[in-house]
């Protein structure tokens, strides 16, 4: 069997920016069909983090209380525990948005509550299952995506096609856009550790090497950042790494006693973005178009920012027609200075976050100023917080 679709855009990737961006197009009267490789949300995502300004956004959606009414953490201030030493990374209580926290949700549970509210609107589509492998070309423009889905191929055909898939994105490929990068001196080790009643770590714990801690009811999951292109899962790898937890988190030391090496997902850390984010028909936003460091939490929030911006600029465009390679270097123009600034942070952010450190050495600078001058928590929270160039819904361009 095969199936044709017509739609005014088609959105390849059910993640936060694919989501984000069906939702603020379907107010513009935008018919939206988004493709979603698989069949639901329930994986082990690598990012809990809501942030403030996207708070803000789903307060205007009108969804903020259906946000707060599933499970969730807030966190008014980001802490680190370096070496025994607390201190404040990041402050949100003094952003000038409705709730002054970042929040912790599983991730399943925030695009399950952006798909259902999308799910009311009756331009939408969500196909699950749905592989995208093609594009439907008309002339020299992309006019459409094809694919393969539980009952056959498809074929969707659309004014714009937006690809929201991530940064091993095969349709961003398809189209010739390549990526150009940065390399990154770390890789990041992700792993489930058990959890026993009254068991609690620091959020983040840093010294030699930092682990990151996302309690998730009933275990907790692990981000350990460290060197690039020093884990292959070998055994003396394994045996590394629990020495390392074991300096940085001595009471982490006995779950992480009991992970195998086949417990240990390796993300390798890509700091890199496409020069152009568009050929005619076609543009890219998040990883697509530019994949984050960890570093910070920032990628899924500077990834919703462009889903707004692209809705903003392209949704009044799509009501009447289809979109001119202007406006789509419109979206890029407005969305590469915040880019631009996250990726140079992130970049300046990777020394400090794998140095091997004596117990007894200095902190780094940055933390030292932290130390210092506390009130630059504020500085850092807002940067984290809403990000370098914040975007709402319906403020003019």
């Amino acid at each position: 069997m095969s199936t044709h679709i017509e739609t005014d855009c088609v959105i390849v990737g059910g993640g936060p920016a694919g989501l984000m961006l069906a939702l603020a197009l379907l107010r513009h009267g935008v018919e939206v069909t988004v493709v979603e490789k698989h069949a639901d949300f329930l994986r082990d995502f690598r990012g809990d983090t809501i942030h403030p300004s996207t708070q803000e956004l789903l307060a205007d959606l009108g969804l903020l209380d259906d946000f707060l009414a599933r499970p969730h953490d807030d966190m008014p201030r980001v802490s680190v525990s370096w070496q025994g030493a607390e201190l404040v990374l990041a402050d949100f209580t003094r952003l000038p948005t409705r709730r002054k926290v970042m929040t912790f949700m599983p991730q399943w549970d925030f695009l399950d509550l952006l798909a259902d509210a999308a799910a009311r609107h009756p331009g939408f589509v969500l196909l699950r299952e749905t592989r995208i492998g093609g594009l439907v070309r008309d002339g020299g423009r992309v006019a459409g995506v094809t694919g393969t889905g539980p009952d056959g191929e498809v074929t969707i055909r659309a004014r714009l096609v937006v690809d929201a898939s991530g940064r091993d994105s095969d349709i961003r490929a398809a189209a010739g856009l390549q990526p150009q990068g940065v390399a990154a001196s770390m890789d990041v080790l992700w792993f489930r550790l058990s959890k026993q009643p009254g068991d609690a770590y620091p959020f983040i714990q840093a010294g030699s090497g930092m682990i990151i801690t996302i309690d998730r009811g009933d275990f907790f999951q692990i981000a350990h950042v460290i060197p690039a292109g020093t884990w292959n899962g070998a055994d003396a790898d394994l045996s590394a790494m629990k020495d390392r937890i074991a300096r940085i988190s001595p009471r982490m030391a006995d779950a992480a006693a009991a992970v195998a090496a086949d417990d240990v997902h390796l993300l390798r850390v890509r700091l890199e973005r496409l020069r152009r984010w568009y050929v005619d028909g076609m543009l890219c936003i998040g990883d697509a178009a530019h994949a984050m460091s960890p570093a910070g939490g920032v990628g899924i929030n500077l990834a919703i920012q462009d889903a707004v911006a692209a809705a903003r600029i392209l949704g009044p465009v799509l009501r009447a027609g289809s979109p001119t390679t202007a406006d789509l270097r419109h979206v890029q123009r407005r969305r590469t200075p915040p880019t631009r600034v996250t990726q140079f942070v992130q970049r300046r952010l990777q020394g400090p976050l794998i140095a091997e450190r004596a117990p007894d050495a200095p902190l780094p600078l940055p933390l030292r100023l932290l130390r210092d001058h506390p009130r630059l928590a504020h500085l850092t929270g807002r940067f984290v917080g809403l990000g370098a160039r914040p975007e709402r819904l319906d403020e003019a361009l």
